[in-house]
């Protein structure tokens, strides 16, 4: 997160930004659906080609707002810039905002210096019903998808968990065991033999997978990102379900009815060529 003293204009009112995120088919907050189309109509926006930029920020009150931009470009600079270390005035100007909304769709840790402390806006203010982030004490789509993005971003620790030798597979190829819960930082228990884990959830994962290769789904619903090496690091969503996975590696399944429960599947004969082909038909960053 990047505080700033900044202020960009919307709608004549000041608003202080504190952070931005980009709202493209490639990169979305996840927590607002599991692809592209359905992230933007949780904000009630059209999923246009090129995508937008959301800057969260406070009004001169401290309300919360999060502007809508379709400046793409100026805002994946300043995100750049931010993770970087680095200043950026993020400035959008008036023409390229598409919408005031109030509230914050993603928790913000940081706060505007010289107003009040963060809240929504007033209901005759607002004009509809403040955007909040999803409850952590409860387990459902937006946490699956939170927790799917946790080991996204800490592959390594995740990886380190899980050893090789702890796979039995199934005669397919497909070595499934029950891992370590979303958020647990202890070393996870070894994993059990695949007769003791939910196979039937993570094979249909698997099955619903590999129809997406032949069948595309709605953009977003497979991403790939850059990993370590020639590695890519993939991202698929379904219904109740999420898989992370890398592509010269092994992949992990969350799913909506297994709460905080994160199931590895080893590579086999089969993974390999389903990450790769799922690799080929995914969105990528620009």
């Amino acid at each position: 997160m990047a505080a700033t003293d900044d202020a960009v204009a919307a709608e004549d009112d000041a608003l202080y930004v504190l952070t931005a995120v980009l709202l493209t088919p490639a990169k979305f907050p996840s927590v607002l659906g599991d692809d592209y189309p359905e992230a933007c109509a949780a904000l009630g926006l059209e999923p246009l080609a090129d995508g937008y930029g959301l800057v969260l920020g406070q009004d001169g009150a401290g309300a919360r707002w999060t502007v809508v931009v379709d400046d793409v470009s100026l805002v994946a600079v300043a995100i750049a810039s931010w993770d970087c270390g680095m200043e950026y005035d993020l400035s959008p100007d008036e023409r390229t905002v598409v919408a005031a909304l109030p509230g914050w769709p993603l928790a913000v840790a940081v706060a505007a210096p010289n107003v009040p402390a963060p809240h929504d806006p007033e209901p005759e203010e607002a004009g509809q019903e403040p955007l909040s982030p999803p409850q952590s004490d409860i387990w459902g789509p937006a946490q699956r998808r939170l927790g799917a993005d946790e080991i996204a971003l800490q592959w390594a620790a995740w990886r380190e968990q899980i050893d090789d030798d702890d796979f039995l597979g199934d005669g397919a190829g497909q070595g499934e065991g029950a891992g370590p819960e979303a958020g647990e930082s202890a070393e996870a228990d070894p994993v059990p033999d695949a007769g003791e884990a939910p196979l039937t959830g993570v094979r249909r994962v698997l099955a619903e997978a590999r129809a997406y290769v032949s069948t595309p789904p709605p953009p977003g619903r497979v991403r790939s990102s850059f990993a370590t090496g020639e590695a890519r690091t993939l991202r698929a969503d379904g219904p109740g379900w999420s898989m992370v996975a890398r592509t010269d590696d092994i992949a992990f399944v969350l799913l909506d009815e297994e709460p905080g429960e994160v199931l590895p599947v080893g590579r086999g004969p089969e993974l390999p060529s389903l990450l790769d082909a799922l690799d080929k038909m995914a969105v990528r960053p620009a």
